[in-house]
């Protein structure tokens, strides 16, 4: 039985007051707060009549009225005016969330510039998720013309977008779609949703108004955005102490490249040679035209939290390999040890390194 206006007016000033004081509310109460004109007598009949809708109750008979389950029900989804956050609330809580990933940052940089004095080259370190895969598919029908895909990664973070349909569809098809994806493309990386697969999914399940390119396409944008992170650049100058870029221009095309954060996290898909954890990218292999001339030498390790992290260093293609590489896989493999061991804030894990510079050294 749809409530009426008044009925809506006097069960919203009703939780209202309960929340706030935790005591049963009379009809004197309702009478001051709805500022409705009514009388009190008029008041009582209408809580009694929300109480045998089984929106109240009556903890005892001479007492008051409390919102009961359907109550509460009916006032979070219809009545409750929505509260917004205060300028100092909102700050309080961005500075909470922002705190852990903050000292991540910091350790990041303080990695990068111990790299680029160990190895007198521009160092960039960088923390990212772990590509990611899809866990689960839920599509979730709304009416023939909308449905709503939830996707559920592998880092337990949930995704879902509304999809509006310029055409009818039943929810027999939308169950279908539900179980193909869950059966066909969970635990693939974004790489690995070919067109070949999506023509195929279209092929098994009858879909003739591309509907499984639609889901397709927003588990790829989904996954693509869940691996980005951030990269930091420090020693760019020591580039200047080298002969190979002592020409003014040369070393600009360089510097102005790496100063471009987007670029250092195209790094780790290049090609490159090496072993272990260590990648070397010499010269001509780099894609990138200004980093002809360099090379490239780089180390991954676990940043823990699912991510993965790397660290490396750019300089001339006359760089010592060897002793560029015992000093990122040193640094990588601490780092490893300490964010992978979930201890990222350890007081002691950027002076231990340092203090081991030696040993690097002499690898």
């Amino acid at each position: 039985m749809e409530l009426s206006v008044r009925k809506k007016t006097i069960l919203a000033a009703l939780v209202e007051d309960y929340i706030e004081n935790a005591e049963p509310v009379g009809s004197k109460t309702i009478v001051r707060k709805t500022g409705l004109g009514l009388s009190s007598a008029t008041i009582r009949n209408e809580l009694a009549e929300l109480e045998r809708m089984g929106y109240l109750e009556q903890p005892h008979t001479s007492a008051g009225r409390v919102p009961t389950a359907a109550g509460y029900r009916l006032y979070v989804s219809e009545l409750m005016h929505r509260e917004r956050l205060s300028a100092e609330e909102t700050e309080t809580i961005n500075q909470q969330l922002d705190r852990k990933m903050q000292q991540l940052d910091k350790l990041m940089s303080d990695v990068g510039k111990l790299t680029s004095s160990l190895t007198n080259y521009p160092a960039y370190a960088l923390a990212a998720p772990a590509p990611a895969t899809v866990k689960r598919f839920d599509l979730i029908y709304l009416d023939a013309n909308s449905f709503i895909i939830v996707a559920l990664l592998s880092s337990d973070t949930v995704k879902n977008k509304l999809v509006h349909l310029p055409f009818s569809v039943d929810q027999a098809m939308v169950t279908k779609l539900s179980a193909l994806f869950n059966a066909g493309f969970t635990g693939l990386t974004e790489d690995k949703i070919t067109q070949n697969l999506i023509r195929a999914a279209e092929r098994a399940s009858g879909d003739t108004y591309g509907l499984v390119s639609v889901i397709a396409a927003f588990a790829i944008e989904v996954l693509s955005d869940s691996h980005t992170g951030e990269a930091f650049i420090t020693g760019a100058g020591n580039l200047l102490s080298h002969p190979e870029f002592r020409d003014p221009d040369k070393a600009s095309r360089v510097m102005q490249y790496l100063s471009d954060s987007r670029h250092l996290l195209e790094l780790p898909n290049l090609p490159g040679f090496g072993e272990g954890n260590v990648k070397v990218i010499i010269g001509p292999e780099n894609v990138a035209e200004e980093l002809r001339d360099s090379s490239v030498v780089m180390a991954s390790y676990n940043a823990g939290d699912n991510m993965q992290g790397l660290i490396g260093v750019v300089g001339p293609t006359r760089m010592d390999y060897s002793k560029v590489a015992a000093k990122l896989q040193y640094i990588a493999d601490s780092l490893s040890r300490i964010l992978g061991a979930g201890d990222a804030s350890s007081s002691t894990s950027l002076s231990t390194l340092l203090l081991k510079g030696d040993d690097i050294d002499e690898q």
